[in-house]
This record gives structure tokens, C-alpha cells and sequence, in this order.
């Protein structure tokens, strides 16, 4: 039931309508693993972090079973640090600094313990390096999930495009998946996608839901309406966390179970996004988990008949 969780961990800056915070935990392996360690264990991580990135972290991602045997710890660099300043809708932002740091040296390297494991999830991170862990494992894990962003498509196109020849499902947001393949109906742009070479795409549209595409099959689920968005920075991650741990957990790689696995993410991120960093991730209960799934389950359940 392992799984290998890549990405970066970092420290972020953050500023949107409703507050600030100055210096946070952030990182997208940060947020899938804090995700996925609800659903699976042992969570496997391959990052990078700086002489600054707190022991109390490491610490507290431990407790949660997550492995950190494969996460680099440079002594004399600071970790990755981003800056970004939300809009008002939410949706859009603005990046106002980043600092690879020691991410410009990230040279990630599978350890031997890791080898074997069933699952993968590609957290958002340069191409080249996404395609690096895959050609060092020995074994092809039952599923390859990659998260990429429209800086890669801008910068390393060529290097994405190689990528996407060897994953099973690609996470993306609308304006991704429109750029990447040129098309405006997400419809379109899907099929065009798909034949790069994911099954599955997985289309995330913020606080509108999220579509599940397979093949000529598409599932469309809601996003839960929220009184309180303080932060969504790592809302995609986190549902990119909820995904594969409910996939990794069940074992199951069908596309009714991805259904399910979208309805999970969804709602760890509707948890992510009501505090600054990952701290809502680190206090949610299984409890908590369970009222969501049934906050959305109400959601969408309904009965039509036609007379």
C-alpha cells in the first residue's frame, strides 16, 4: 500500500483579502503528504529542504507516518521560498517572489526502501526532475499521478510533454489544460490531452468542482460552498493528497473509484483552504474527514422523477 509522494518543501509568504502571513510551511509534497497520510501509510517523501526548515515539521510529518528517508537536507542554503498576493475571487494571484534556493539543485533520488512502492504521485515540480524518479525505480508503480502548472508550460514544454508520455492521470486547473492543449472547450482540450499519453485527466476548477475524464467517460463534482476561504494555495495539492491516498488505500484503479477519490480530495481541500499553510490538514480528525464526505454526499444526492 506504499506510496511515493514527490514535490517540494518550503516556506511560503502569503497575502489575500481576507489576512496575511508572513513566513509558513508550504511545498506541494508538504500538503499531499499531510493529505494522504489520513488514508495511507507509510507515505514515502523524495524532497528537498534548506538549514531553516524546522525539525518541529519533520517531527510532526513523522508522527503521521510519513517517511522521510528520501528528503535532502542541505546544510548551508535556505529552503525554496515563494511569495504570492491573492485577488479577491480567489482564484487569480500574483507571484511576488521566488527563491529556488536549494530547490536550483535538486538532484532527487529514490532510496532503496522506497523501491517496490504501488503508487506514485508526482507533486508539482520541474519535468525533468518528475521524470528522474520514474526512470529510477525498478518497478513501474500500478499508478503514476503527476501535477504540473502553467510556469512549467511556459519554461520546459518539451521536457512536460516527455513526462506525460509515462504517467497514468494528470492533475491540471482549466486554465492549464487550456493552455497546454490550445483548445478553449475543456472537452477538446481533454481529448488532446489524453493523447499525449494520461488516461485519466483531471480537470480542477477551484471553488466551480472539478472533471474526472477516462477514455469517452466524464465525471463532474462540485466544490463544497465555504463560508471561510482564508488561503487556497495549497488546495490543490491537498486535493491532489486526498486523491491518491483514497487510491492508494483501496487499491481500486477503476474510474468509478477515481469518482470517489475526486469526491475525497474535494473535500480535504475545502479543509485546507480555511487556515493559512497546512495547519487545518494538521487538525482535522478522521471524524472531521467523515462529516465532510457526508456534507458532500448531501450535496449531490438527489432523486428525479419525470412524469
Amino acid at each position: 500500500m506504499s506510496l511515493i509522494v514527490v514535490g517540494t518543501m518550503a516556506f511560503d509568504a502569503i497575502e489575500t483579502p481576507f489576512g496575511k502571513s508572513d513566513r509558513i510551511i508550504g511545498g506541494s509534497a508538504t500538503y499531499v503528504a499531510y493529505a494522504a497520510a489520513n488514508f495511507v501509510q507509510p507515505v514515502q517523501q523524495i524532497s528537498i529542504v534548506g538549514n531553516d526548515f524546522p525539525e518541529a515539521e519533520m517531527a510532526e510529518l513523522r508522527s503521521r507516518g510519513v517517511q522521510l528517508d528520501g528528503v535532502e537536507v542541505v546544510a548551508d542554503k535556505p529552503s525554496f521560498f515563494w511569495s504570492g498576493r491573492y485577488h479577491m475571487d480567489m482564484n487569480t494571484r500574483d507571484t511576488l517572489v521566488t527563491d529556488l534556493n536549494v530547490l536550483a539543485d535538486f538532484n532527487p533520488q529514490v532510496p532503496d526502501a522506497f523501491q517496490g512502492a504501488e503508487f506514485l504521485m508526482l507533486g508539482n515540480l520541474m519535468p525533468k526532475l518528475q521524470k528522474q524518479v520514474i526512470e529510477q525505480l525498478k518497478e513501474r508503480p500500478r499508478l503514476i499521478v503527476m501535477d504540473t502548472m502553467n510556469f512549467w508550460m511556459d519554461i520546459a514544454m518539451d521536457d512536460l510533454k516527455e513526462v506525460l508520455g509515462m504517467v497514468d492521470v494528470l492533475l491540471v486547473n482549466d486554465g492549464e489544460a487550456r493552455q497546454l492543449s490550445g483548445e478553449f472547450s475543456l472537452v477538446k482540450a481533454a481529448r488532446k490531452i489524453m493523447a499525449m499519453g494520461p488516461q485519466y485527466l483531471i480537470i480542477k476548477k477551484g471553488e466551480h468542482g472539478a472533471l474526472l475524464f477516462h477514455k469517452d467517460q466524464v465525471f463532474f463534482a462540485p466544490a463544497l460552498p465555504l463560508e471561510d476561504v482564508f488561503d487556497p494555495t495549497g488546495a490543490g495539492d491537498t486535493f491532489a493528497g486526498g486523491f491518491i491516498g483514497h487510491i492508494a488505500r483501496t487499491k481500486d484503479i477503476s474510474f468509478d473509484n477515481m469518482k470517489t477519490a475526486i469526491i475525497v480530495g474535494s473535500a480535504m481541500a475545502s479543509y485546507c483552504v480555511e487556515k493559512f499553510g497546512p495547519e487545518r490538514l494538521k487538525e482535522i480528525t478522521k471524524e472531521d474527514i467523515e462529516r465532510r464526505l457526508q456534507q458532500f454526499q448531501e450535496l449531490v444526492n438527489f432523486d428525479i422523477e419525470l412524469v
